[in-house]
């Protein structure tokens, strides 16, 4: 059974969580043979539209997560879909409003790497595939990261949970090792030549931290120190979680400007 508030707790951390063990855990309830659960199929207005299919499961619990109910109680919603039926939706809902690119979104698309695999196997190759992860599965396995490679309509985008190991932890609950497979995901990535490029949530950080961490993003690639800024929503029960847990936030863009930006959001 999933604990929901597992490696959170008042002022700072009840435990920390191994995020692959999380991961596993997860899988058992999320993934049945080839299906995954997903909750949710829509068209979305973000990256000038695309179709989106939102999955249930992750195996890391971030604070600032606009999905968060559902990441902690992931049985209690959705259904099982095959990866057939998950193209097939994708592709209609591309296809009817003419957007040029869907995505996985939601949860973590990776925890069920046969499944979506699978997936990206029947999306047309005029057609886009965003992967919206947070790495740590390909950064513990580089194998994912060659599997992937084999598409050529792929981007992956790696949603980076702070500018540091002690920031990881304190956002997500899990144990700070955690970041060094989010950095091993963008390593593995670029060394399979996969389309790729971090977006990091940076409304935690210092200016100081933030231009640390792009020199550390720098020696993975050049281009990586001009990630795309994943600033902080405050969805439904976001605010409350961040003052239970004691963080304070900031809305970083106001006082810090990165080359060549974006926004994102779900």
């Amino acid at each position: 059974m999933l604990n929901a508030d597992s490696g959170h707790i008042g002022n700072g951390i009840k435990k920390f969580y191994d995020p692959i063990e999380r991961a596993e855990e997860t899988a058992q309830i999320v993934c049945r043979g080839n299906q995954r659960k997903y909750y949710r199929f829509r068209p979305a207005r973000f990256y000038g539209g695309i179709g989106t299919a939102d999955c249930l499961g992750c195996c890391l619990r971030c604070l600032f997560c606009w999905s968060w109910d559902k990441v902690v109680r992931p049985g209690r919603y959705g259904k099982f879909y095959s990866p057939q039926q998950v193209a097939g939706k994708l592709t209609t809902i591309a296809y009817k409003k003419r957007f040029r690119q869907v995505r996985i979104s939601g949860n973590e698309p990776t925890l069920a790497r046969d499944h979506l695999l699978h997936v990206l196997e029947q999306i047309p190759g005029d057609i886009r595939f965003i992967l919206e992860t947070n790495g740590i599965l390909i950064g513990h396995d580089s194998t994912y990261a060659r599997d992937l490679s084999r598409f050529g309509n792929l981007y992956v985008r790696v949603s980076v949970k702070g500018t540091g190991e002690a920031e990881f932890s304190r956002l997500t609950g899990a144990d700070s090792s955690g970041f060094g497979l989010q950095l091993g995901a963008l390593e593995n990535l670029a060394r399979f030549n996969v389309t790729t490029h971090p977006a990091v949530m940076v409304s935690f950080s210092s200016p100081e931290n933030i231009k640390a961490f792009r020199r550390r993003l720098r020696e993975i690639h050049e281009e990586f120190e001009e990630f795309e800024v994943e600033e902080l929503v405050l969805y439904g029960t976001v605010k409350e979680r961040l003052i239970k847990a004691g963080l304070s936030y900031n809305f970083v863009l106001k006082y810090f400007v990165f080359p060549g930006h974006k926004n994102s959001n779900p």
